[in-house]
């Protein structure tokens, strides 16, 4: 049996100049499993969820916490990694960056995240379906409009 953890958790959706978001590349060690996923993780004892995704952020990539801006949307996640189901709520806040395509550091990754992170890619929207692997949170569009409602599909219809 699959063991179910509630950890509060906290994502930045980081977009570069061109409206592409930022994934990270995951290889899960325990079922082979590989996902795509915008920066983030647990929100620490005494930690807001704001703080929290900068520190994040700074550890996975190495941008500027600065760009994550103070607003957020909840996103329910039900997601299993290294043998363990997680479940609850993140909040999914977002970073905007003036360059295309920033480039990262792993500076920050602890030993087993510098082995289970293998990549990253900055995707376009549209290019978001045609990814290799699982994107998490399935929501990602979802999510993307409800935090930037001045994007580049206003007026869609959606």
């Amino acid at each position: 049996m699959v063991e179910t953890t509630r950890r509060p958790a906290a994502r930045v959706i980081c977009l570069d100049a061109a409206w592409r978001v930022l994934l990270l590349r995951w290889h899960d060690p325990v079922d082979g499993a590989w996902l795509w996923e915008p920066p983030g993780g647990g929100i620490e004892p005494g930690e807001t969820p704001l703080a929290a995704a900068r520190r994040e952020l700074v550890e996975e990539t190495g941008l500027d916490p600065g760009a994550v801006l103070d607003r957020s949307v909840p996103v329910e996640r039900d997601v299993r990694w290294k043998g363990t189901r997680y479940v609850g709520p993140e909040a999914f806040f977002v970073a905007y960056f003036a360059e295309e395509s920033p480039s990262l550091t792993r500076t920050g990754l602890l030993p087993d995240e510098q082995v289970d992170l293998h990549s990253h890619a900055w995707v376009s929207w549209s290019g978001l379906a045609s990814l290799p692997d699982r994107v998490e949170p399935p929501q990602l569009l979802t999510v993307l409009r409800a935090l930037t409602p001045d994007g580049p599909w206003r007026g869609e219809g959606r």
